[in-house]
């Protein structure tokens, strides 16, 4: 067999993720890589820092790049803060609230599940009846944007309640984070993870993390070990924090956290308010032209994410072969329905640098055409 070099075509990225990259952050990958304990690569590791406390809105001292993405951005909350003694409860609305469900499970904590109806927020309403059923819950979990759905909960509302009843928050920011409205000191969020390929537009592998003051009294707190070595952020921690020497705990994705620097830098020079404003003026205008070609959202209008739009496939429509002409003739992703939605959804992503107007104008006449030959 022969083999060759890989090169990949250059595909417009309007699924749930990854995201189009930019070309300064691809540049970025391509700088010479240096050593994870450089004493310039531990300065540039103190911006991103500081460049994440901005982007989460908070002031924490325990906010970092984990190395991982951001599925173990989630388990690294989870595992460093609970405990087989505690009771969690986790509102579940989609895929990624069942992963939540999931990692109590496999921690031996005490489960309360709250199932919503996909395509729609958490109910607040139903957390404040559950957590007054149980007043021996210590977390409460739920996503703030739910990948699989296209819902955005009201996560200022959610951590108001659960801090009434004295409980600390695990939440999902991995579509949120740079997207939309999102503030981690000011809504009282106690553990917050994301991840580097939604709306930050930088390459899949990295989770953003931070813990509040109260979370890291949990962590150092604890009785016994936290379950795993790698996601252990007592441990992790000595590497991020302070200036200057840091402790060796692993060898850090280098060149990728050179890319997510210059991701961040983007999202700081353009402002994370209008970065959020961009988001929604094209989701506006993706809206209107799915509206035009009769494509009815499954999420109800001030319930719905702007970066990630589920849609109902019509009648007699193929799913899989319209997202492959879509694929093969404009080079063009968009998603297929995930969990209870698939085959019967499309989920199309407007994140980061791929929300732009070029790309709705170009997807709206993708679809618009395939519609037309396959109906």
């Amino acid at each position: 067999m022969t083999y060759s070099s890989f090169i990949p075509p250059q595909r417009i990225l309007m699924g749930p993720g990854p995201s189009d990259v930019s070309p300064q952050v691809l540049s970025a990958l391509a700088r010479p890589t240096i050593g994870h304990l450089d004493p310039l690569f531990v300065g540039m590791m103190d911006e991103v820092k500081s460049l994440l406390q901005y982007a989460f809105q908070t002031s924490n001292e325990m906010t970092l790049a984990l190395s991982a993405p951001g599925s173990a951005g989630m388990e690294a909350c989870f595992v460093n803060l609970i405990t087989p003694d505690d009771t969690v409860v986790v509102c579940q609305n989609g895929v990624f609230g069942s992963r939540m469900s999931e990692n109590v499970k496999r921690i031996g904590a005490k489960l309360v599940l709250i199932e919503g109806e996909w395509g729609r927020a958490v109910d607040p309403e139903s957390l404040d009846a559950t957590l007054l059923q149980h007043p021996e819950a210590k977390f409460v979990a739920f996503v703030h944007a739910e990948t699989s759905t296209g819902a955005r909960s009201d996560a200022k509302v959610l951590c108001e309640i659960a801090q009434q009843y004295n409980c600390l928050t695990i939440v999902d920011a991995v579509t949120s984070l740079g997207g939309c409205e999102l503030k981690v000191d000011e809504w009282g969020i106690d553990a917050i993870y994301s991840g580097s390929q939604k709306c930050l537009s930088c390459v899949p592998g990295i989770s953003p993390i931070s813990f509040s003051e109260k979370a890291i009294e949990v962590i150092k707190h604890r009785k016994i070990p936290i379950q795993s070595w790698f996601l252990d952020q007592s441990l992790v921690m000595g590497y991020w924090s302070g200036k200057g020497k840091r402790a060796y705990h692993h060898t850090a994705p280098v060149n990728s956290l050179y890319a997510l620097h210059e991701a961040l830098l983007s999202l700081k020079r353009e402002g994370l308010e209008n970065a959020w404003k961009r988001h929604q003026e094209m989701h506006d205008l993706l809206a209107k032209g799915l509206a035009e070609l009769g494509l009815d959202f499954v999420v109800p209008e001030n319930e719905r994410l702007a970066q990630l739009n589920t849609v109902y496939i019509p009648q007699g429509i193929n799913d899989e072969e319209v997202r492959r002409y879509l694929l093969n003739e404009y080079n063009l992703e968009i998603g297929a329905g995930l969990g209870k939605f698939a085959g019967k959804a499309w989920r199309i992503g407007l994140m980061g640098y791929g929300a732009r107007k070029e790309n709705i104008a170009l997807c709206l006449a993708a679809l618009k055409e395939v519609l037309a030959t396959t109906s």
